[in-house]
């Protein structure tokens, strides 16, 4: 049975495996970038386990703006309790996982945390063949986002509070 619990610091291995077997070197966060993940967001950090092992995470800081802006994939502060945005900046699963929707309870824990910290929405950036996955889970494109990080073209999507199934 896999569960989902707030990151901590001992997960820190693990998540990179899954971070680097699911974007390019260009695209997948640094150590560096989840030491800081870890310590500032924890309480939107979230990793799906079995057994001692993580099968998947899902993380992102609470920001200002509806879209995500690259700064974000290197400088992060901690969450405000309530308000703002919530951010998609990472979502992974194990290859050996996937297709058993892991994905899914983790889209689904970001929004029961979104709706009961009074976010106005969770908003995230995917290439072009993500589009129809995220749209599956009630996510809106909103075209092409500014972000040039790993030197791709990433979408914008967002899902708006009104439109989440846990009020």
């Amino acid at each position: 049975m896999i569960s989902l619990r707030n990151v901590l610091a001992a997960d820190l291995e693990q998540l990179l495996i899954i971070e680097n077997t699911g974007f390019s070197k260009d695209e997948a966060a640094t150590k560096e970038a989840f030491i800081q993940r870890i310590k500032l967001i924890p309480d939107t950090f979230i990793v799906a386990e079995q057994g001692g092992s993580i099968f998947g995470y899902i993380n992102g800081p609470i920001i200002a703006q509806p879209y995500i802006t690259d700064d974000l994939f290197k400088e992060i502060s901690e969450n405000p309790k309530r308000g703002g945005y919530q951010s998609i900046l990472g979502l992974a699963v194990s290859r050996e996982a996937r297709g058993q929707g892991i994905a899914k309870l983790l889209i689904e824990k970001m929004e029961e945390l979104a709706v009961k910290n009074g976010r106005e929405g969770i908003t995230l950036t995917c290439k072009h063949e993500l589009i129809s996955f995220y749209e599956r889970f009630g996510f809106v494109n909103h075209g092409i986002s500014e972000s040039q990080h790993g030197g791709v073209s990433w979408y914008n999507l967002l899902k708006l509070r009104e439109s989440m199934h846990c009020r």
